[in-house]
């Protein structure tokens, strides 16, 4: 008997999926356990297995197309069965508005469609006297004259090699060729919908405020050279980083806290979001139990993410319960900037490049390295005092890196 496979809820945050890979065409044997189908969610792109044997029989999500969580995502059967009934029984499911709406006549796909605004004619050709005058539109020419452009240098883009306005405006006096604005678009990937959807709430829902602090990294720094020489393992300043928080969120409760609502729920364990670019967008993986990681744990754990971030080989629960944030620019060379906080986490740092400036110490002016961090705190939960307190433990935490692995 031929039964539905359903698009599967691969994350939280899952609405829609893509079949990224079809490993089986209608009329494949599927046995149960074999590969079916590689499918990208917001996040990832996840191997999906068939739970059942039986005959492909229909394909109800094409290649590259959303397509909603519980769609139809195949029928397996006996061959030569009828499912008619089956496509039937699911369309009649649909909203009557969804219904009623033309399917198209083809499956979208990505595109990267170049497009011209108030596009000329293929060739554009100079103006043309008709009855003794010029083939200008009365704008076009009061304009010209106005601004005093020859016309007759002018290519029209209008019907007829007409000038038009649009040619008066784009005239560049070293060119003859109407100069015409263009754009590219491209379809909006499972990934980017999410964070438009995520972060759009979370700046809107949580009432942000921002907190910024220097620091002093000349100890970090020594530290971190220290602990390369000593372990021939390289950790970064991010990595270090991670350990200064997870070690400071223990003394500050309410930084490592989330707004449920009708209560606030103070988290006890630290775990760690380490906001990483990617192709599509931004995924946040969780170095989980930080606070009780060595920094070269953190280091391994942070790599291997970042690696199979990129090849979307993350699996779900490695992108989730984080309990606070990090958003590490500071290789892009910016000194600060201001991270929309991932929810429900209470806050957020964002870490700014390491700089070199003259400083004071001891009465002299010498040189220092120092690195702005600015924490986005969820007014909700977190007042400005609290904020402060945590970055002025975080701050003694970096430069006396001996506190950091107490």
């Amino acid at each position: 008997m031929a039964e539905i496979v359903r698009m599967p809820k691969l994350s939280d945050t899952m609405t829609d999926g893509v079949v990224a890979v079809w490993h089986k065409k209608v009329g494949d044997t599927v046995k149960s356990g074999e590969l079916l189908a590689e499918i990208e969610t917001d996040k990832a792109t996840m191997e999906f297995e068939s739970f059942q044997d039986g005959t492909l029989l229909y394909i109800g999500s094409e290649k590259g197309v959303s397509a909603p969580v519980d769609s139809i995502l195949a029928i397996l059967g006996t061959p030569g069965e009828d499912i008619s009934a089956l496509i039937a029984g699911e369309k009649d499911k649909k909203p009557a508005a969804a219904a009623a709406a033309p399917a198209p006549a083809a499956a979208p796909v990505p595109v990267a469609a170049k497009t011209a605004l108030a596009a000329p004619r293929a060739t554009a050709t100079a103006p043309v006297e008709s009855n003794g005058r010029l083939f200008v539109s009365p704008l076009a020419k009061k304009l010209a004259e106005e601004r005093h452009i020859n016309v007759n240098k002018l290519r029209g883009s209008g019907e007829g090699g007409r000038v038009v306005k649009r040619d008066i405006d784009n005239f560049n006096p070293g060119s003859s060729v109407a100069q015409v604005e263009s754009f590219s678009e491209v379809a909006v990937t499972q990934m980017r919908k999410i964070i438009a959807t995520r972060l759009g709430e979370s700046l809107f829902t949580a009432p942000h405020f921002y907190l910024t602090i220097d620091i002093d990294m000349d100890a970090i720094m020594a530290a971190r050279k220290a602990i390369i020489e000593a372990s021939g393992e390289k950790v970064s300043f991010n990595d270090l980083v991670i350990k200064a928080v997870s070690s400071s969120l223990g003394k500050h409760p309410a930084i490592n806290s989330s707004w449920q609502g009708d209560r606030i729920r103070f988290n006890e364990h630290v775990h760690i979001g380490v906001a990483m670019a990617v192709e599509d967008g931004l995924i946040v993986p969780v170095v989980k139990f930080a606070n009780a990681k060595s920094v070269q744990e953190v280091s391994a754990q942070v790599k291997d993410f970042s690696a199979r971030a990129k090849a979307k080989k993350l699996s779900p629960d490695e992108y989730a319960g984080s309990t606070f944030t990090i958003s590490n620019l500071g290789m892009f060379g910016l000194e600060e900037f201001t991270a929309i906080i991932n929810s429900p986490n209470a806050c957020i740092l964002a870490v700014g490049a390491i700089r070199q400036v003259p400083v004071v110490k001891n009465n002299a002016v010498v040189p220092g390295n120092m690195m702005k961090v600015t924490l986005s705190c969820d007014h909700r939960v977190v007042d400005g005092a609290t904020g402060a307190a945590f970055l002025q433990t975080l701050k003694k935490a970096l430069e006396n890196p001996v506190l950091i692995f107490m």
